[in-house]
């Protein structure tokens, strides 16, 4: 029946998933509040109660974001006593850009594919969690525990007020999580990642009388020359979980400077560093300062300061993955037909979140078999209807195997 109950629903599934798309949710500004609240809405209609969790202003204003709102559905079967399940998706997207050959918020149908920001990532993931658990109902097996919705607002922000406030404050009950993903592999690990900014502190002069100075930008070359010669030494380093690959470091931004004519008095650089599942965020982090501050030539009137803007510890798999890898993995090689990878990926996810809180998790939804394909985060970003209505069933039977009595 689940098939069945997928299909026959699938009509209004694309029309949930548009909807979602013609609201706009970027992240940033990150004022989501309004598009939580008419989803909610939404999810009203389909005959879902939601719980409506509003973030106070100053914790979403700590992480950058002018407003959130998280949601939570809840649907229990049988007596309670089987596990419960977190289906988690994010509703905050990048802004759009430029490059679109369509309206980025106009949700276009063509070619078999909806065509919009947030089609991929993971706005396709509210339509896939929320309608298997709507074919969930359908199933003839005996059925007991629970199955949570969080539907949150921050992923593009780190998951502190998303993810992180709903379990930190209690409102999960969840034994296991699925959080968004794509179709064509079950991800159990991902890499971490550390943003540090370096401020380089000097004195203005003008250019004439350079002595007369001390060149903040001269003192930050040694700076950038020992990160560079870093990431020649990590591409030497392989993690042992499959598709992570090596750790990596980037210098994302460089400002400074007020004038052509003046020495400069302050140089600010941004690092990415990527941490592979083996690391240690702080370990990571403290290392890397270190080897700034060796690098740093000591030179009158310099001073560097070194800050964390973001530390987000890898996803590594918990005891319990293999029954959510079992249970994920046979409905999607039958569904799909092709052989369904196990594997990791090198970027960083809100599923951290249940992991740090000892909730064994995996990442898995809708979309095609990696993010340079659906054009995630790119111009006109876009889901094959396929896909979505194959993750759809395969959740929902996933569901049904780990809730079966």
């Amino acid at each position: 029946m689940i098939r069945e109950a997928v299909d026959a629903n699938f009509g209004r599934e694309v029309e949930f998933l548009k909807a979602l798309i013609r609201l706009p949710s970027s992240n940033p500004p990150g004022d989501c509040a309004p598009h939580a609240e008419a989803v909610a809405a939404m999810l009203q209609e389909l005959g879902f109660h939601v719980e409506i969790h509003p973030v106070p202003d100053p914790f979403a204003r700590q992480y950058g974001l002018k407003s959130i709102v998280n949601l939570i559905v809840r649907r229990s079967f049988g007596v309670g006593r089987g596990p419960v399940i977190a289906l988690n998706a994010h509703g905050d997207v990048v802004p759009p850009g430029e490059g679109w050959s369509t309206d980025p918020y106009g949700a276009d149908e063509r070619r078999g594919a909806i065509y919009g920001r947030g089609a991929a990532v993971s706005k396709s993931d509210f339509a896939t969690y929320a309608f298997a658990l709507l074919a969930l109902g359908k199933s003839r097996k005996p059925l007991d525990g629970g199955v949570e919705l969080h539907f949150t607002y921050d992923e593009e922000s780190g998951g502190f007020v998303g993810p992180k406030w709903l379990l930190e404050h209690g409102h999960s009950r969840a034994n296991y999580a699925i959080t968004a993903g794509f179709s064509y592999a079950i991800t159990t690990a991902h890499s971490g990642v550390l943003h540090l900014e370096v401020i380089v502190r000097g004195r203005q002069a003008h250019s004439s009388v350079p002595s007369a100075g001390a060149d903040a930008l001269e003192a930050t070359v040694p700076i950038l020359a020992a990160i560079y010669a870093e990431r020649r030494r990590l591409a030497s380093i392989v993690s042992a979980d499959p598709g992570i690959g090596s750790p990596q470091i980037t210098v994302g931004l460089i400002s400074g400077g007020t004038n052509t004519n003046v020495v400069p008095e302050r140089i600010v650089i941004r690092i990415d560093r990527r941490l592979i599942t083996e690391e240690d965020g702080e370990t990571v982090e403290a290392e890397l300062i270190e080897r700034i501050e060796a690098a740093a030539v000591p030179t009158p009137g310099i001073e560097i300061e070194c800050r964390r803007i973001l530390l987000a510890e890898p996803l590594r798999p918990l005891p319990g993955v293999e029954q959510l890898v079992a249970a994920l993995k046979t409905p999607a090689e039958a569904v799909l037909g092709v052989p369904i990878e196990v594997t990791g990926v090198p970027l960083f996810t809100d599923a951290r979140h249940y992991a740090a809180a000892g909730i064994p998790t995996v990442l898995y939804g809708a979309g095609p078999r990696s993010i340079v394909e659906a054009n995630a985060y790119s111009a006109d970003e876009h889901l094959r209807l396929d896909d979505l209505r194959a993750a759809t069933e395969i959740v929902a039977r996933a569901l049904e195997t780990l809730l079966s009595v």
